[in-house]
């Protein structure tokens, strides 16, 4: 599991947690937390600590709707090119996927970048492409860097891109879960630094740390947390200072600011989230695929239901881990999912079913 240098500063780390002598359940938002939490054993080795880590709305495949899956099909099936991660295309909708769409004759690319649309939008010239653009605050700003740099005339964005903060605070306020304390993903704090989540504190009078993607890195935050919580503590803690500074990265949030404006949107497992969306601002309503499209997007309902038997809202909020949905390992695995978190990489059920339990 670790380097032998590792697992000593573990184990020291593990006690300290013992020596504290607690009973705390801590919230992270982040699928490369999840997948260290799980692929390390860490919730074994912190079983005897009365630490618990439970997995957010930390995946943006996970937590975009089926509404704006099912927007994607029907641009596609109006005979438009729709580019995507191959997680977002691989998640089940309705009665297909986006990749089910391009078997049955719709025009659906797999990229691995926004770049690689326009390389193709460029190359098509008769062709309206779209890219369904999913993802945080890490993600997004490349999205924008990209239409400030100028996008094809026959190039559009359906954004799907979702911030934090609000779904923190929809998180805290709902007092579904408890939740003691938050660790913070590294990667999305590099961009919007550690100032954002203060006001999370200070509303709510819950601890934060800002942890990276090691072992150790999600230990340490861990304890830090816990003794957080033990003085007391309701602030937000920088553990992962090697990267992330308070001020954050202030040309990419100055991209964001310019190119997207926030806007409220429904989360998958939950109600509409106040201003945690962005949307092209209007200097690109020529790119925005909503607009674009809007007569082919005007039929559809304002909300779809999860697939049957589909629990990966609960398990989104952290009601649920994986392996207590009935359909876990069984109906939904990695090669026929039922949803969205046995799908990305980043979801919770993919997660465990690759490096935990396997189902019933």
């Amino acid at each position: 599991m670790f380097e032998l240098r590792d697992r000593e500063m573990a184990s020291r780390i593990v006690e300290g947690l013992r020596a504290l002598d607690v009973d705390l359940q801590f919230m992270h938002v982040c699928g490369t937390h999840q997948d260290t939490l799980v692929r390390h054993g860490l919730g074994a080795l912190l079983a005897g600590t009365g630490i618990r880590i439970l997995q957010g709305p930390g995946c943006p495949v996970c937590v975009t709707t089926p509404r704006e899956i099912e927007e994607a099909k029907a641009i596609a099936l109006a005979g438009a090119t729709v580019t995507t991660f191959g997680d977002m295309a691989a998640v089940p909708s309705l009665d297909s996927s986006l990749q089910e769409v391009r078997a049955r004759g719709g025009d659906v690319h797999v990229v691995y970048s926004i770049r690689e649309s326009v390389e193709m939008a460029l190359a098509r010239p008769e062709t309206d492409v779209v890219f369904l653009s999913v993802g945080f605050e890490t993600t997004s700003p490349t999205a924008a860097a990209t239409v400030l740099g100028g996008l094809p005339e026959n190039m559009s964005l359906l954004s799907c891109h979702r911030t934090l903060p609000n779904a923190l605070e929809a998180i805290l306020s709902s007092g579904e879960v408890r939740i003691d304390g938050l660790i913070e993903p590294g990667h999305v704090s590099t961009i919007t630094g550690t100032r954002m989540y203060e006001p999370i504190s200070e509303r709510h009078g819950v601890p934060q740390v800002i942890a990276g993607f090691e072992p150790l890195d999600l230990l340490m935050g861990a304890y830090e947390l816990a003794k957080m919580c033990e003085a007391g503590d309701a602030r937000v803690r920088n553990v992962y200072d090697r990267l992330v500074r308070p001020e954050g990265n202030q040309r990419a949030l100055a991209m964001l600011s310019e190119v997207f404006r926030p806007i409220d949107v429904r989360w998958r497992g939950f109600p509409v989230i106040p201003a945690s969306g962005l949307e092209l601002r209007g200097e690109w309503d020529g790119h925005n695929a909503r607009l674009l499209f809007e007569d082919r997007l005007d039929g559809l309902e304002a909300s779809y239901p999860e697939p049957p038997g589909c629990r990966c809202g609960e398990v989104l909020r952290g009601v649920m881990p994986p392996a207590e949905c009935p359909l876990f390992g069984a109906a939904c695995q990695p090669r026929s999912p039922v949803g969205p978190c046995m799908v990305s990489s980043e979801g919770s059920c993919n997660i465990e079913f690759k490096h935990g339990r396997r189902g019933r």
